[in-house]
Protein backbone atom coordinates (compact mmCIF):
# COMPACT_ATOMS: atom_id res chain seq x y z
CA UNK A 1 0.00 0.00 0.00
CA UNK A 2 1.38 3.73 -0.95
CA UNK A 3 2.12 5.75 2.15
CA UNK A 4 -0.89 7.28 3.42
CA UNK A 5 0.23 11.24 3.02
CA UNK A 6 0.18 10.55 -1.11
CA UNK A 7 -3.88 10.31 -0.47
CA UNK A 8 -4.30 14.10 -1.62
CA UNK A 9 -7.36 15.66 -1.75
CA UNK A 10 -9.31 15.22 -4.70
CA UNK A 11 -11.76 18.18 -3.89
CA UNK A 12 -12.58 20.25 -1.35
CA UNK A 13 -16.09 19.36 -0.04
CA UNK A 14 -17.97 20.86 2.87
CA UNK A 15 -19.46 17.98 4.67
CA UNK A 16 -21.27 20.00 7.26
CA UNK A 17 -23.30 21.23 4.17
CA UNK A 18 -23.20 18.25 2.48
CA UNK A 19 -25.02 16.39 5.03
CA UNK A 20 -27.71 19.22 5.90
CA UNK A 21 -28.64 19.01 2.03
CA UNK A 22 -28.91 15.54 1.88
CA UNK A 23 -30.77 15.19 5.44
CA UNK A 24 -32.74 18.00 4.03
CA UNK A 25 -33.68 16.37 0.91
CA UNK A 26 -34.87 12.69 2.93
CA UNK A 27 -38.39 12.90 2.45
CA UNK A 28 -38.29 13.25 -1.39
CA UNK A 29 -35.25 11.77 -1.81
CA UNK A 30 -36.73 8.61 -3.51
CA UNK A 31 -39.12 9.91 -5.22
CA UNK A 32 -36.29 12.03 -7.34
CA UNK A 33 -34.25 8.72 -7.60
CA UNK A 34 -35.18 6.57 -10.15
CA UNK A 35 -31.54 6.29 -11.45
CA UNK A 36 -29.97 5.78 -8.24
CA UNK A 37 -32.32 3.33 -7.62
CA UNK A 38 -31.07 1.25 -11.06
CA UNK A 39 -27.56 1.41 -10.21
CA UNK A 40 -27.68 0.00 -7.06
CA UNK A 41 -29.93 -2.68 -8.41
CA UNK A 42 -27.12 -3.20 -10.76
CA UNK A 43 -24.70 -3.20 -8.43
CA UNK A 44 -26.64 -5.45 -6.25
CA UNK A 45 -26.98 -7.76 -9.06
CA UNK A 46 -23.32 -8.04 -9.01
CA UNK A 47 -23.54 -9.79 -5.40
CA UNK A 48 -22.82 -13.21 -4.33
CA UNK A 49 -26.09 -14.83 -2.46
CA UNK A 50 -26.46 -14.71 1.10
CA UNK A 51 -25.02 -18.31 2.19
CA UNK A 52 -21.44 -19.24 1.50
CA UNK A 53 -20.71 -22.87 0.30
CA UNK A 54 -20.91 -23.99 3.59
CA UNK A 55 -24.63 -22.43 4.30
CA UNK A 56 -23.42 -20.08 6.63
CA UNK A 57 -24.30 -16.40 6.61
CA UNK A 58 -21.21 -14.34 6.67
CA UNK A 59 -21.17 -12.25 9.61
CA UNK A 60 -21.24 -8.36 9.30
CA UNK A 61 -22.05 -6.23 6.17
CA UNK A 62 -21.98 -2.70 5.81
CA UNK A 63 -24.19 -0.51 3.03
CA UNK A 64 -21.56 2.72 3.43
CA UNK A 65 -23.54 5.97 2.40
CA UNK A 66 -27.12 4.23 2.83
CA UNK A 67 -29.27 7.27 2.79
CA UNK A 68 -32.87 6.64 2.59
CA UNK A 69 -32.05 2.74 3.40
CA UNK A 70 -33.79 1.59 0.01
CA UNK A 71 -31.17 -1.59 0.02
CA UNK A 72 -31.36 -2.38 3.52
CA UNK A 73 -33.81 -4.80 3.25
CA UNK A 74 -32.56 -6.87 0.40
CA UNK A 75 -28.97 -6.50 2.21
CA UNK A 76 -30.50 -7.73 5.33
CA UNK A 77 -30.72 -11.00 4.35
CA UNK A 78 -26.57 -11.32 2.77
CA UNK A 79 -25.63 -11.49 6.76
CA UNK A 80 -26.28 -11.76 10.49
CA UNK A 81 -25.53 -8.29 11.40
CA UNK A 82 -26.15 -5.30 8.94
CA UNK A 83 -24.87 -1.87 9.41
CA UNK A 84 -25.81 1.30 7.55
CA UNK A 85 -23.21 4.46 7.70
CA UNK A 86 -24.53 7.86 6.40
CA UNK A 87 -23.20 11.34 6.73
CA UNK A 88 -26.42 12.54 7.22
CA UNK A 89 -28.40 12.31 9.81
CA UNK A 90 -31.48 13.07 8.26
CA UNK A 91 -31.12 10.32 6.22
CA UNK A 92 -30.68 8.02 8.60
CA UNK A 93 -33.72 8.92 10.25
CA UNK A 94 -35.65 8.12 7.20
CA UNK A 95 -33.88 4.52 6.36
CA UNK A 96 -35.00 3.67 10.61
CA UNK A 97 -38.53 3.81 9.11
CA UNK A 98 -37.50 1.06 6.56
CA UNK A 99 -37.69 -1.70 10.10
CA UNK A 100 -35.06 -4.36 8.33
CA UNK A 101 -33.24 -4.58 12.17
CA UNK A 102 -29.99 -2.46 10.49
CA UNK A 103 -28.02 -0.91 12.60
CA UNK A 104 -27.65 2.90 12.07
CA UNK A 105 -24.35 4.82 12.00
CA UNK A 106 -23.87 8.13 11.17
CA UNK A 107 -20.55 8.80 10.13
CA UNK A 108 -17.94 9.59 6.98
CA UNK A 109 -16.57 6.96 4.53
CA UNK A 110 -12.73 8.36 4.88
CA UNK A 111 -13.27 7.87 9.01
CA UNK A 112 -14.96 4.35 9.52
CA UNK A 113 -15.93 3.72 12.52
CA UNK A 114 -15.44 0.16 12.59
CA UNK A 115 -12.42 -2.49 14.50
CA UNK A 116 -9.87 -3.80 11.79
CA UNK A 117 -11.02 -6.89 9.99
CA UNK A 118 -13.92 -6.69 11.02
CA UNK A 119 -16.68 -6.72 8.39
CA UNK A 120 -17.10 -9.37 5.67
CA UNK A 121 -18.45 -7.18 2.92
CA UNK A 122 -19.43 -3.45 1.90
CA UNK A 123 -21.97 -2.44 -0.36
CA UNK A 124 -21.51 1.27 -1.44
CA UNK A 125 -23.57 2.55 -4.17
CA UNK A 126 -22.88 6.09 -5.37
CA UNK A 127 -21.80 7.95 -2.33
CA UNK A 128 -17.94 7.47 -2.45
CA UNK A 129 -17.78 10.74 -4.94
CA UNK A 130 -18.61 12.74 -2.33
CA UNK A 131 -15.47 12.10 -0.87
CA UNK A 132 -12.33 14.55 -0.44
CA UNK A 133 -9.76 11.71 -0.34
CA UNK A 134 -10.83 8.90 -2.14
CA UNK A 135 -8.02 7.06 -1.91
CA UNK A 136 -7.95 7.68 1.90
CA UNK A 137 -12.05 6.19 1.85
CA UNK A 138 -10.57 3.15 -0.21
CA UNK A 139 -7.47 2.01 2.25
CA UNK A 140 -10.33 2.38 5.34
CA UNK A 141 -12.53 0.00 3.30
CA UNK A 142 -9.35 -1.93 2.90
CA UNK A 143 -8.57 -1.81 6.64
CA UNK A 144 -11.98 -2.29 8.06
CA UNK A 145 -12.95 -5.50 5.50
CA UNK A 146 -11.80 -9.08 6.58
CA UNK A 147 -9.18 -11.39 4.48
CA UNK A 148 -11.35 -12.46 1.22
CA UNK A 149 -13.78 -10.00 2.15
CA UNK A 150 -15.62 -8.51 -0.92
CA UNK A 151 -16.19 -4.34 -1.56
CA UNK A 152 -18.80 -3.92 -3.82
CA UNK A 153 -19.26 -0.31 -5.02
CA UNK A 154 -20.54 2.36 -7.70
CA UNK A 155 -19.35 5.67 -8.35
CA UNK A 156 -19.67 8.20 -10.90
CA UNK A 157 -16.72 9.11 -13.16
CA UNK A 158 -15.81 12.61 -14.81
CA UNK A 159 -17.94 12.28 -17.61
CA UNK A 160 -21.26 12.30 -15.95
CA UNK A 161 -23.49 15.26 -17.10
CA UNK A 162 -21.56 16.48 -19.42
CA UNK A 163 -23.81 18.24 -21.08
CA UNK A 164 -25.18 19.97 -18.06
CA UNK A 165 -21.64 21.39 -17.57
CA UNK A 166 -21.27 22.47 -21.57
CA UNK A 167 -24.36 24.29 -21.39
CA UNK A 168 -23.47 26.17 -18.38
CA UNK A 169 -20.57 26.76 -19.94
CA UNK A 170 -22.41 29.28 -22.45
CA UNK A 171 -23.35 31.05 -19.38
CA UNK A 172 -20.49 31.45 -17.52
CA UNK A 173 -17.38 30.30 -16.16
CA UNK A 174 -18.50 29.56 -13.00
CA UNK A 175 -18.50 25.50 -12.03
CA UNK A 176 -22.32 24.26 -11.80
CA UNK A 177 -21.63 20.78 -11.89
CA UNK A 178 -20.13 18.67 -9.20
CA UNK A 179 -16.03 17.12 -10.56
CA UNK A 180 -15.84 13.65 -10.92
CA UNK A 181 -12.62 10.82 -10.92
CA UNK A 182 -11.82 9.87 -14.52
CA UNK A 183 -11.28 6.67 -14.48
CA UNK A 184 -7.88 6.11 -14.10
CA UNK A 185 -8.27 8.26 -10.80
CA UNK A 186 -10.22 5.95 -9.43
CA UNK A 187 -7.64 3.31 -10.47
CA UNK A 188 -4.49 4.99 -8.77
CA UNK A 189 -6.79 5.57 -5.47
CA UNK A 190 -7.92 2.30 -5.44
CA UNK A 191 -4.14 1.08 -6.16
CA UNK A 192 -2.88 3.66 -3.51
CA UNK A 193 -6.00 2.33 -1.14
CA UNK A 194 -5.16 -0.89 -1.46
CA UNK A 195 -6.81 -2.66 -4.14
CA UNK A 196 -4.46 -2.97 -6.82
CA UNK A 197 -5.29 -3.95 -10.63
CA UNK A 198 -9.09 -3.89 -9.69
CA UNK A 199 -11.69 -5.56 -11.77
CA UNK A 200 -14.18 -2.29 -12.96
CA UNK A 201 -16.59 -1.91 -15.64
CA UNK A 202 -18.25 1.61 -16.94
CA UNK A 203 -21.54 1.61 -18.27
CA UNK A 204 -23.55 4.93 -19.54
CA UNK A 205 -26.36 5.40 -18.07
CA UNK A 206 -29.00 7.55 -20.60
CA UNK A 207 -32.03 9.53 -18.88
CA UNK A 208 -34.34 11.79 -21.32
CA UNK A 209 -36.57 14.48 -19.96
CA UNK A 210 -39.27 16.60 -21.56
CA UNK A 211 -37.67 19.81 -20.12
CA UNK A 212 -34.50 21.13 -18.14
CA UNK A 213 -36.61 21.72 -15.49
CA UNK A 214 -37.21 18.02 -14.30
CA UNK A 215 -33.24 16.93 -14.63
CA UNK A 216 -32.92 20.01 -12.31
CA UNK A 217 -35.51 19.02 -9.66
CA UNK A 218 -34.33 15.85 -9.37
CA UNK A 219 -30.76 17.32 -8.78
CA UNK A 220 -32.41 19.25 -5.99
CA UNK A 221 -34.45 16.41 -5.22
CA UNK A 222 -32.12 14.08 -3.68
CA UNK A 223 -29.56 17.11 -2.19
CA UNK A 224 -27.02 16.98 -5.13
CA UNK A 225 -26.92 20.51 -6.03
CA UNK A 226 -23.76 20.80 -3.63
CA UNK A 227 -21.02 21.98 -5.34
CA UNK A 228 -17.49 20.73 -4.47
CA UNK A 229 -14.37 22.54 -4.15
CA UNK A 230 -16.16 24.72 -1.92
CA UNK A 231 -18.01 26.81 -4.19
CA UNK A 232 -21.23 27.29 -4.43
CA UNK A 233 -23.01 29.68 -7.16
CA UNK A 234 -26.48 27.78 -7.10
CA UNK A 235 -28.18 27.55 -10.30
CA UNK A 236 -28.56 31.18 -10.49
CA UNK A 237 -31.42 33.73 -11.78
CA UNK A 238 -34.27 33.47 -13.79
CA UNK A 239 -32.53 35.06 -16.61
CA UNK A 240 -29.43 32.47 -16.28
CA UNK A 241 -31.55 29.52 -15.97
CA UNK A 242 -33.40 30.97 -19.30
CA UNK A 243 -30.01 31.02 -21.02
CA UNK A 244 -29.35 27.79 -19.82
CA UNK A 245 -32.27 26.28 -21.07
CA UNK A 246 -32.02 27.70 -24.30
CA UNK A 247 -28.19 26.20 -24.55
CA UNK A 248 -29.07 22.68 -23.51
CA UNK A 249 -31.91 22.66 -26.33
CA UNK A 250 -28.91 21.14 -28.31
CA UNK A 251 -29.29 17.65 -26.98
CA UNK A 252 -32.97 17.56 -27.28
CA UNK A 253 -33.02 14.45 -29.23
CA UNK A 254 -35.19 13.03 -32.29
CA UNK A 255 -38.10 11.77 -29.72
CA UNK A 256 -38.39 15.02 -28.54
CA UNK A 257 -36.50 14.54 -24.95
CA UNK A 258 -33.48 15.91 -23.67
CA UNK A 259 -30.56 13.86 -23.00
CA UNK A 260 -28.82 13.72 -19.34
CA UNK A 261 -26.13 10.89 -19.10
CA UNK A 262 -24.44 9.42 -16.20
CA UNK A 263 -20.88 7.76 -16.51
CA UNK A 264 -21.35 4.79 -14.07
CA UNK A 265 -17.90 2.94 -12.66
CA UNK A 266 -19.18 -0.89 -10.87
CA UNK A 267 -16.70 -3.10 -8.93
CA UNK A 268 -16.56 -5.84 -6.78
CA UNK A 269 -13.31 -6.19 -5.04
CA UNK A 270 -11.52 -8.74 -2.73
CA UNK A 271 -9.87 -7.33 0.15
CA UNK A 272 -6.35 -9.26 -0.08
Amino acid sequence: MHDPQSRDAFQRVDKVQLARRFGAAAHRYDAHAQFQQEVGQALLAMMPAGSSLTGALPEAGLDLGCGTGFFLPALADRCQRLHGLDLAPGMLAQAAQRGCGALLLCGDAEQLPFADQSLDWVFSSLALQWCERPAQAFAELCRVLKPGGQLLFSTLLSDSLWQLREAWRTVDERPHVNRFLSLPQLRRALSDGGFPAPELACQTWSLAYPELNGLLRDLKGIGASQINDGRQPGLGNRQRLLRLGEAYEQYRQPNGLLAASYQVCLGRLVRQ
